[in-house]
């Protein structure tokens, strides 16, 4: 039945779930509900039972009525139900001089409509093709059952004046509801190649198949743009007399398909893409949604570029902001597959002489000046796209990702097609893009798909280092719209030389910077997104060549906004990993071990304004004379709660407590340097700063952590030993202090030398990277492959240097680091509360090549960034 059909017909897109979301369908519909129940109300077209049976064509044709003088009608008539209508005539290169009108009557209300007028369409759009038709545009009216036409030319009207009513079930291949109709394998596509690599994400189209497009239509195989390039797109609408609901959309575009095929002659629906407004993208004529498919849209430019048609009439009214966004997204797509320029001009070649709509002549054969993203009526005369729609085609041209990006050089090498270049390690790259500095908001240079470094809107050039390896080396801009384009691809193979290990050398703590004062920086606050860059090379006892990395102690302070800090050799591109988390009103620490590359030192602030300190407590250098590392513990060495290590009492106002380590827990008693201690402060009664310092010198203004009441703070410290103790200084109030020992370092042969390397994100719980996606449980375990990793070697390494970061946590709980392969200890490594995130650096042991976290309560995301190893 017709009826049954048409309800078929939007069945389909009821099961395909087109919920009106810009660019992609949604979920099916739930089992048994009509598009009406399922969609809230939504207007579905849908039929009573009873009415008559149609064709496979969905078409019927009606015959008009000569009245004499240039007039003919169709007399108002019932007829079976359609929603698409456009009136034919037999020779298409006759013209109709004067209106041709036409009306229809509501299925669902039984009210005639206004009288539309129906737009001729010109001949040879698709080509010389035997027995086409002259025709008009189709237009749609909605669900309908009456129909009536008027044709005044003025003088002698053409032969086989027809209206065509078409009815956009699912062309009848469909046999039950819900199953997809099989293109026939005597037409099918040719497989091909995928289409070239875009700069732009492919948004979600709804193909062919999920549309439900009747493929015994199309008997022709597909065509494509000579040249190979599409080098513009044109904007139409497609006249709409009724409003309708995007639940109609799929059967709107089956009408116009069964339209230009049955009725016109075409090879298949003219258009590329046709969008709702909702901004669901439909995929138009067959071919590849990935290949320069030539369609038939614009009179003498269908050669080199491709149409997006808008369903419904903008000539008053422009297009929704879904269909705007989805017009971007599709046209960047296609152009930046072709190094295109969405919001630039292109040079396309007359393929017919005519006017367009602002009264341009085109000369066949002859070159012309195009915008990229043009409206129809640029390039023939036709109010298509319509006024509205046409004004707004300034937006999207600057709506787009950043275009044309692509690298320029790579260490200085201009990259061929299909080269591969070389590297030791260091790697710079130069990019370049033709949009604006004003639409962008950051780059990143990605190296394998993963972040490298990050970047500012208006650079234009960033450095990474690479591992030994082959590499994809790509840029990624992310627009101040939040549209991201990726560079395509440069092949880097990287044969980085072993790097020397540096050993470590201790000095007393010394401060070395603070935004407040002025001291090694200009006096102030380091803003939102702005770089801070400290001398560290050849100041306080530092050598001025060398040095491969800097310890330092960081604290955060005075922030204004919730913030990050991320500390990172100067000379490089910064990476996605941070070093301390901030939030106002607090004071954060944390030890850092950084990279040196050009003698200074870097620190990145991502919000709002803060003041940030930094005190040495010694560095790396490959020359003679330092200290090997020795990896043991975690193990417990002090706890004032209990009266481990020292006398059972909390230190107080000004107070100190010594610790001995030379001589415990397998710290040798002579020859020790410096020990790796994570201190934790807990139960401080006042808000006041801890500092650790060698027992046996005078305590610097230098300190390690800063505390408040009803707070936890741990932090790792890497202290000197002079006399074979430590001392911890409190300055007001009274706390609890914990110490755990992660490792010594010592001048006797058989410790570990340290390499640097990263900063590197190596994991994040948040987002599956280098584990699997999902929160460590209460007295969960996560465990993190590292060795071979990251440019840290398979073997021979004893230990790495991790910043480990706790965010989003559920409950007030602990978490621990520890060697892998073996049992955990009493000591943790941070603590935290619900709605805090906090960071510690940790110097872990590896035992078999993998890393353990252990979380005590509740659930908390982990991030870990790797900045070097210890390695024998």
């Amino acid at each position: 039945m017709r009826g049954t059909a048409l309800a078929a017909a939007f069945g389909v897109a009821a099961v395909l779930g087109f919920q009106g979301v810009a660019g992609g369908s949604g979920p099916a519909l739930p089992e048994g509900k009509a598009p009406d129940e399922a969609r809230g109300g939504a207007k579905a077209y849908s039929a009573a039972a009873g009415q008559p049976g149609r064709a496979k064509t969905g078409v019927d044709r009606l015959a008009l009525k000569s009245k004499g003088s240039g007039e003919a009608v169709l007399a108002q008539q019932d007829t079976d139900l359609f929603g698409l209508l456009g009136v034919s005539w037999t020779d298409p290169e006759a013209r109709v001089n004067g209106a041709i009108e036409a009306r229809s009557r509501s299925s669902e209300t039984g009210k005639w409509s206004r009288w539309i007028t129906l737009d001729p369409v010109q001949p040879g759009l698709d080509g010389k093709r035997p027995g086409a038709p002259g025709a008009t545009e189709p237009v749609w009216v909605g669900p309908s059952n009456g129909a009536e036409v008027r044709v005044k030319g003025g003088a002698a009207l053409p032969a086989g004046l027809t209206l065509n009513l078409v009815d956009p079930a699912a062309g009848g291949a469909a046999t039950k509801k819900g199953e997809l109709p099989a293109e026939p394998a005597a037409f099918a596509t040719e497989a091909l190649p995928p289409g070239p690599a875009s700069t732009a994400p492919q948004p979600t189209v709804v193909t062919r198949v999920e549309w439900q497009a009747d493929e015994s239509l199309n008997d022709e195989a597909p065509g494509y743009l000579p040249g190979g390039s599409v080098k513009a797109a044109f904007v139409h609408h497609t006249a709409s007399a009724q409003p309708y609901d995007c639940s109609q959309s799929a059967a709107i575009v089956r009408g116009i398909h069964e339209y230009h095929v049955k009725v016109e002659q075409w090879r298949d629906l003219g258009y590329n893409f046709l969008i709702d407004k909702c901004g669901t993208i439909f995929e138009g004529r067959k071919g590849g949604i990935d290949q320069p498919v030539q369609g038939a849209h614009t009179l003498g430019w269908n050669a080199e570029s491709m149409g997006i048609a808008v369903l419904g009439d903008h000539q008053t009214a422009g297009a929704s902001a879904a269909a705007l966004d989805s017009i971007s997204r599709i046209a960047a797509y296609k152009l930046g597959q072709y190094d295109g320029d969405l919001n630039g001009t292109t040079t396309l070649v007359a393929g017919s002489s005519q006017k367009n709509y602002l009264g341009t002549s085109f000369t066949v054969g002859q070159p012309y000046a195009f915008k990229t993203l043009s409206g129809h009526r640029d390039g023939f005369n036709t109010i298509c796209p319509g006024g509205g729609l046409y004004d707004q085609l300034a937006a999207i041209r600057t709506s787009g990702p950043a275009q044309q990006l692509k690298i320029a050089r790579v260490n200085g090498t201009v990259p061929g097609p299909g080269t591969t270049l070389k590297s030791t390690g260091p790697l710079k790259v130069d990019w370049t893009t033709s949009t604006a500095d004003g639409l962008l908001g950051s780059f990143e240079v990605l190296v394998d798909g993963a972040s490298a470094g990050t970047a500012a809107g208006t650079a234009r050039t960033a450095n990474a280092v690479l591992t030994t390896g082959t590499h994809t080396v790509q840029v990624k801009a992310t627009a101040l719209n939040g549209k991201v384009s990726t560079s395509l691809p440069v092949t880097v193979v990287a044969e980085v030389p072993v790097p020397k290990a540096a050993t470590f050398v201790p000095v007393p703590p010394k401060r070395l910077m603070d935004t407040r004062a002025g001291l090694g920086v200009p006096k102030a606050k380091a803003g939102a997104q702005g770089v801070v860059t400290l001398p560290v090379a050849g100041t306080a006892g530092i050598p001025a060549t060398g040095v491969t990395a800097v310890v330092l102690n960081v604290t955060a302070t005075n922030p204004t906004a919730a913030s990050y800090v991320s500390v990172y050799p100067s000379g490089t591109v910064r990476s996605s990993a941070s070093n301390l988390n901030v939030t106002p009103g607090q004071t954060i620490p944390n030890l850092v071990v950084v990279p040196v590359v050009d003698g200074k030192v870097s620190f990145y602030n991502n919000d709002g304004t803060v003041d940030l300190i930094a005190d040495v407590t010694g560095y790396f250098a490959k020359a003679d004379g330092g200290s090997a590392h020795v990896s043991i513990g975690p193990k417990r060495l002090m706890d004032t709660r209990a009266g481990l290590g020292v006398p059972k009492a909390k230190v107080g106002a000004q107070g100190v407590a010594t610790l001995p380590v030379a001589g415990t827990a397998g710290i040798p008693a002579t020859g020790v340097t410096a020990v790796v201690l994570n201190v934790t402060a807990t139960n401080p009664t006042a808000a006041s700063y801890v500092s650790v310092y060698p027992s046996g010198t005078t305590r610097s203004s230098a300190s390690n952590l800063n505390v408040t009441p009803g707070l936890t703070i741990p932090n790792l410290v890497i202290v000197p030993v002079v006399d074979g103790k430590v001392s911890f200084y409190n300055n007001d109030g009274s706390v609890d202090l914990i110490a755990d020992v992660t490792g010594y370092f010592a001048k006797a042969d058989g410790g570990s030398a340290h390499v640097s390397i990263g900063p590197k994100r190596l994991m994040d719980t948040r987002v599956g990277l280098g584990v699997p996606k999902a929160k460590a449980g209460a007295q969960g375990v996560v465990t993190l492959p590292v060795a071979g990793t990251a440019g840290i070697p398979a073997t021979g390494v004893t230990a790495v240097v991790l910043n480990v970061t706790a965010t989003n946590p559920t409950a007030a709980s602990y978490v621990s680091v520890y060697p892998s392969g073996t049992v955990r200890s009493s000591a943790s490594n941070l603590n935290f509360t619900p709605g805090r995130t906090i960071p510690n650096l940790v110097v872990v042991p590896v035992v078999d090549g993998k890393i353990s976290f252990y979380n005590n309560d509740g659930t908390v995301d982990l991030i870990a960034d790797v900045t070097g190893y210890f390695a024998e």
